[in-house]
């Protein structure tokens, strides 16, 4: 694994530069939106949960699908997203906690990384808020028959998968540009390949 990681990572960055990317090479290298989709439609069937399918952002390198494993629909992401609204039954006492698998599938290389997601819904002073907390890898019990399993599923699309915890550090021999002083420390490995974004944050939304 560490090895494609940086075949991939010399290719890509031929000039070992953060921000300069192969453009040409990075355009027919990475996972396509038909199999994004693909393979969210077949985690739903395979995992038997809500899956919600993000398009990445201008911060992104790769498109994102959350896997609902500890929850039950309508769910909190689905609430954010706009897909549905809050239920008129849920009271300012009411406070969700979900967990999610979040596959992160690289848009530049044929590669994947899984992340666990928790989730809670509550209301503050009137707004309902989603917070949404990024771990560094997968560890609570509930998802990890989930995750095995959605792993298994990733070579019959000729995807590599990636362990978070063996990409969390910084490149060897990388000039980092100026991602320092956008982003407040060193890239890892998974932001030359993934998102731009820290690995683990806290993403705050009010409805």
């Amino acid at each position: 694994m560490l090895g494609a990681v940086s075949d991939w990572l010399e290719r890509l960055y031929p000039s070992k530069t953060w921000g300069e990317l192969d453009d040409e090479l990075a355009m027919v290298s990475g996972v396509s939106p038909d199999d994004v989709m693909a393979l969210a439609d077949e985690f739903a069937e395979e995992l038997k949960g809500a899956v919600i399918y993000r398009e990445g952002g201008e911060e992104d390198m790769c498109d994102y699908v959350y896997i609902l494993c500890q929850g039950r629909e309508p769910c909190a992401l689905q609430m954010r997203y706009g897909d549905v609204k809050v239920p008129e039954e849920f009271g300012e006492d009411d406070r969700i906690h979900e967990l999610y698998l979040r596959v992160s599938l690289s848009s530049i290389a044929p590669m994947a990384v899984v992340q666990q997601v928790n989730v809670t819904l509550s209301q503050v002073e009137g707004q309902w808020v989603i917070r949404e907390e990024l771990a560094a890898g997968v560890y609570d019990a509930p998802l990890l028959k989930r995750f095995q399993r959605l792993v298994a599923l990733l070579p019959a699309y000729d995807l590599t998968h990636l362990d978070m915890g063996e990409i969390s550090t910084p490149p060897p021999d990388f000039d980092h540009g100026n991602y320092r002083e956008n982003y407040g420390s060193d890239p890892h490995q998974a932001n030359y390949l993934f998102f731009r974004n820290p690995s683990t944050m806290i993403v705050t939304s009010v409805l």
